[in-house]
């Protein structure tokens, strides 16, 4: 496309007008990170193949990266890709545990059968939730919680990295 090889331009393809292109850093993988509850590896069979609803992927999406900013939690089903986006004040593990409590007890305990979190400190209380199967995916593994990480990136386009979500309602 850039190479003008196709009859296609760059204002066609929104998705590609989104994406920013990140420096290269030197990762630093820590081959010591506590997982802190059930492995994904856990997870049914019908949960992988997305056969039936009620199986989530959680995440936090921060502005400002300060523990005491507030965050958005979003949680998103595997099957409908339905979204659930919930403001929180910050993002101390007892927030989010009392953010997902509240969460599954709004919308009832039989809309969530398991939902899948990555391996932030901010959701080590998470195995202490009611009414649910949570599951933490393997350090640095995003690609196993896809469906959460898109919309994510999609939410970014409205809510970029480094600015503060006080305002957002």
């Amino acid at each position: 496309i850039d190479a003008g090889l196709l009859e296609l331009d760059n204002m066609t393809l929104p998705k590609k007008l989104r994406r920013r292109i990140k420096g290269y850093k030197n990762a630093h993988k820590r081959k010591n990170k506590k997982i802190y509850g059930d492995s994904i590896e856990l997870r049914p069979a019908a949960v992988n193949d997305r056969t039936g609803v009620g199986h989530w992927e959680g995440d936090l999406v921060k502005g400002i990266r300060l523990a005491d900013e507030p965050a958005l939690m979003t949680l998103t089903e595997r099957y409908s890709r339905t979204e659930i986006i919930v403001k929180i004040p910050d993002y101390h593990a007892g927030t989010c545990l009392k953010a997902l409590q509240d969460t599954i007890d709004d919308y009832g305990a039989k809309e969530f059968e398991s939902i899948t979190f990555d391996n932030g400190s901010e959701f080590a209380k998470l195995s202490e939730i009611v009414g649910t199967q949570i599951y933490f995916a393997h350090p640095y593994s995003p690609w196993e919680r896809g469906t959460n990480e898109n919309a994510n990136g999609l939410l970014r386009e409205f809510f970029p990295k480094g600015k503060s979500l006080r305002a957002v309602t």
